[in-house]
């Protein structure tokens, strides 16, 4: 062998070595910001921050923020919808900057630590102070937001074509392992707080707070092994600093000149909807519809949580043999399936809402990371973060469409079974969009190699 070839080899290892180690920093950002939308968002922030709402509320329930007069069971939900159109704003100004200046750590450390220090906070949340706790939950909320574009914006940079399903699927998988982590710990904090010589109040308290500091530990791995990596001039983002809804504006004119990618991300958008929903609206069924308690349901959180980093990794494998869009196509049938099983439900009957959830876990997972991974090889070069924060929109910022159709189902049949099957109708549409989409030739369109597998 010659000394050249000795040499090209060595290199080739030690690059492959370098990307394998900046690969793991990257999982390690989901392994430490899953967790706050486990505990605090899925779990104890809604139920929680209502309870000191509803302390501050006048004679007739209200509270008064600003002078607005909300009902205090409502308070939590337009906090979310507050943070929704803050990160509306926010998410498309810092992709473009990131894109611009090239500079993407900076950001990512100051959204990320932001929502961590925010998170932190809320162990101070406790008497009549639901100001503070919805102050809280904006800066927390919409700083995840703004660091998951810039983070997802790392994966074409960081896995050439071939790589992208399975590091995709990967880091879901670590994020909903430190999720089940963090959760089975909160729950046994919760349900024994008597022995730890705490209240319920103040276990929650900690639960949501620990969740901060987990967010802001764990960061520095990323932060560490990410590497910054200089735009070239000519492939920048062209639009020039703007207020988040021109930004966002400049962001769609530009993505009108790769109408195969706004094609997929149309149908993201669709059956994203109808996942989000069902994430959000699930224990409202399993308690109103099908009369199970509180522990029930916390149990079945923990259940898809879990089996979510099992289907994550399985979904990442058949990506390998069949393509990620096929293999997106088979989990929205799976959806479809699960969602009308969902139906049949007999109402207190916690084993058949574990089979639902343990459905739902097993797909999860896999349709999320594989529709990143998939929508990395239809970005431009240099443009990754910017167009990240137009998939992060239809992630985050659009998921809207479907609690309204679920409360309309509702408030038109009073039937919750027709409500959570209405949703089916998503999952359809979905499919048929993306079946539509030539992704070859979109991957080829936005100037990026098409991988074997796609």
């Amino acid at each position: 062998m010659s000394t050249d070839t000795v040499q090209e080899t060595t290199a080739s290892a030690s690059e492959l070595a370098d990307r394998k180690r900046e690969q793991l920093g990257w999982y390690f950002y989901d392994w430490a910001c899953t967790v706050y939308s486990t505990s605090v968002l899925t779990v104890f922030l809604g139920p929680y921050l209502t309870s000191v709402a509803e302390a501050a509320a006048d004679s007739g329930g209200y509270v008064h923020p600003l002078g607005i007069p909300v009902r205090a069971g409502s308070f939590f939900p337009y906090t979310v919808s507050l943070s929704v159109i803050v990160a509306v704003v926010l998410m498309p100004l810092a992709g473009a900057a990131a894109d611009r200046s090239g500079r993407k750590k900076p950001l990512l450390a100051l959204s990320a630590y932001l929502g961590a220090a925010a998170t932190t906070g809320m162990f101070f949340l406790g008497g009549e102070r639901y100001l503070l706790g919805g102050m809280l939950l904006v800066v927390a909320n919409s700083s995840l937001a703004v660091s998951m574009v810039l983070y997802n914006s790392y994966l074409p940079q960081i896995a050439p074509p071939e790589e992208r399903d399975a590091v995709s699927s990967r880091g879901w998988a670590f994020g909903y392992a430190a999720g089940s982590l963090v959760l089975v710990a909160n729950l046994v904090l919760y349900s024994a707080h008597d022995t730890f010589g705490v209240t319920e109040g103040t276990a929650v308290r900690i639960c949501l707070a620990t969740a901060g500091v987990w967010w802001g530990a764990f960061t520095l791995v990323p932060l560490r092994r990410l590497r910054e990596r200089r735009t070239p001039a000519g492939e920048r983002s062209s639009a020039a600093a703007a207020p988040g809804l021109r930004q966002l504006l400049a962001t769609v004119r530009d993505m009108r000149r790769h109408p195969l990618t706004l094609s997929f991300l149309l149908a993201y958008l669709i059956y994203n909807d109808g996942i989000q929903t069902v994430i959000s609206q699930a224990s409202v069924y399993g308690s109103q519809e099908l009369r199970l308690g509180q522990s029930t349901l916390i149990v079945a959180v923990l259940l898809v949580q879990i089996l979510a980093i099992a289907g994550a990794l399985a979904m990442g494998r058949l990506a390998r043999v069949y393509g990620a869009k096929r293999t997106i196509l088979g989990s929205l049938v799976a959806w479809t399936v699960t969602i009308g099983a969902g139906y049949f439900l007999p109402a207190r009957a916690p084993f058949w809402f574990f089979v639902l959830a343990a459905g739902i876990g097993l797909v999860l997972g896999g349709s999320q990371a594989l529709s990143r991974s998939l929508f990395s090889h239809l970005v431009p070069a240099g443009k990754e973060a910017e167009y990240f924060s137009a998939y992060e929109m239809s992630d985050r910022g659009l998921s809207w469409v479907g609690p309204l159709v679920f409360g309309l189902a509702y408030q038109l049949t009073g039937s919750y079974r027709d409500a959570i099957v209405s949703l089916v109708a998503f999952f359809v549409i979905g499919f048929g969009l993306l079946a539509r989409v030539p992704v070859r030739r979109a991957v080829r369109d936005a100037g990026n190699p098409v991988p074997a597998r796609i």
